[in-house]
């Protein structure tokens, strides 16, 4: 790729646009991209960065990942939509290579991770009045504190975070939220017998990388199963090799009756997401009881079967394991003798570190604008955490320079 010629547009300018003519839902770095290619990202007058945060972890296989962005252009070259009112080429390809891939019967396309959890909800409370047997409108959905799958009207019902709910009810009835990490208060909900799923993340990632206890998942399984509740799994963002398996769950053997996946499903390339689950719970679904214009689209089906394959090919998860063990050893290394800098919690590359204990502080926030200043880009979470999460592409040589850019910019700040 070649990175001598960027936008006309000054980062001024194109911060005064989007302030003017957007709203104001964001509060970005003051940063203005224009390029992208592996684990590096360029500005608009040309400066480098490392991308440590991988849009959220969307952009798993790096930026612009060559074989994803030629299954896209071929693909946009033949047939791009369709709907589902008639049949493609390639939706059932898809369906099969996730379904083989990840082992289950069924596969359901949508676009965005906030509508596959939309989806699993839907799912959920549709088997739970067919299958379960639980009276029509008294359905439960249990999910953990400190949760973020989403900001749609029915998921922020579900969330703890203010700046999510505050200013948006009435909230949606026949949601119960429990702890995290939590297995007696977990036992006790779901024995409330119109429970019919839990919905939780393998690790919290938005909250700020909580990583529950070993065997909090396995055990999980096994209480919604003696209990015939779903047990849902949201691995948008701990998913498709971020943790250092192809699913978070995978380090405690589970699978989920639900599966929910987004974000790497296209290595940021184009907005795909799934839900998956066999035969007994997907069959609840029939014509007309959910769907989506552009679920399942030609394109959609055609980057995600490569943009999985370059996870499988070239060995990403393997690489996430061994190198998010030597950040997290730096970082280790870092905290005991750095005073801004309290724990690094995480796993594969999904990591983050604790600032200080004050969550209303802008240290962390002040902390990444120095990390811009000197070449890599990270962002804040809940004002005293940042995560780290670079591209999965990533080289030790690379990492070892940005633990360099991170561990120096603490001890100067």
């Amino acid at each position: 790729m070649k990175n001598d010629t960027f936008s006309d547009i000054s980062v001024a300018e194109a911060i005064h646009q989007e302030d003017q003519y957007g709203a104001h839902n964001y509060h970005p770095l003051p940063v203005v991209l224009s390029r992208g290619e592996g684990p590096f990202v360029w500005d608009v007058e040309g400066k480098r960065y490392y991308d440590f945060l991988s849009a959220y972890s969307a952009v798993n296989q790096g930026h612009c990942h060559p074989r994803i962005i030629g299954a896209l252009t071929t693909q946009a070259q033949e047939l791009t939509l369709v709907s589902r009112a008639f049949h493609s080429d390639k939706l059932g390809l898809c369906e099969k290579y996730l379904c083989d891939l990840f082992g289950y019967d069924k596969s359901l396309m949508m676009n965005t991770g906030a509508e596959a959890v939309e989806t699993a909800i839907k799912l959920a409370r549709k088997w739970g009045y067919d299958k379960k047997g639980i009276p029509e409108g008294k359905s439960v959905i249990l999910f953990a504190e400190r949760n973020f799958h989403g900001r749609t009207s029915t998921i922020i019902s579900a969330s703890t975070d203010p700046l999510a709910r505050t200013g948006f009810g009435p909230y949606m009835p026949g949601i119960e939220v429990i702890p995290y990490n939590d297995l007696p208060a977990l036992e006790k909900a779901v024995a409330n017998p119109n429970v019919c799923a839990y919905i939780v993340e393998p690790i919290q990632g938005e909250a700020g990388v909580y990583v529950p206890d070993e065997g909090y998942l396995k055990a999980t399984e096994q209480l919604c199963r003696a209990h015939n509740v779903l047990f849902i799994a949201d691995e948008i963002q701990t998913g498709l090799a971020r943790t250092g398996k192809m699913l978070a769950c995978d380090y405690e053997d589970v699978h989920p009756d639900v599966l929910i996946l987004g974000k790497a499903l296209s290595g940021g390339a184009y907005p795909v997401s799934v839900v998956l689950a066999d035969n007994g719970i997907m069959e609840v679904f029939t014509p007309g009881s959910h769907g989506s214009t552009y679920g399942g689209n030609p394109i959609a089906c055609a980057v995600t079967m490569e943009a999985l394959q370059v996870l499988i090919d070239e060995k990403l998860a393997e690489n996430a394991l061994r190198l998010g063990q030597l950040f997290r050893d730096r970082m280790t290394s870092l905290t005991n003798r750095c005073g801004l800098a309290k724990s690094v919690r995480g796993k594969g590359l999904l990591n983050a570190l604790l600032i200080n204990d004050d969550e209303e502080s802008e240290t962390a926030w002040n902390i990444c604008v120095a990390l811009k200043e000197n070449g890599l880009l990270a962002k804040p979470t809940h004002g005293n955490i940042i995560r780290f999460a670079p591209p999965l592409i990533i080289s030790e040589e690379q990492l070892m320079e940005c633990c360099d850019i991170i561990e120096q910019t603490l001890e100067k700040f």
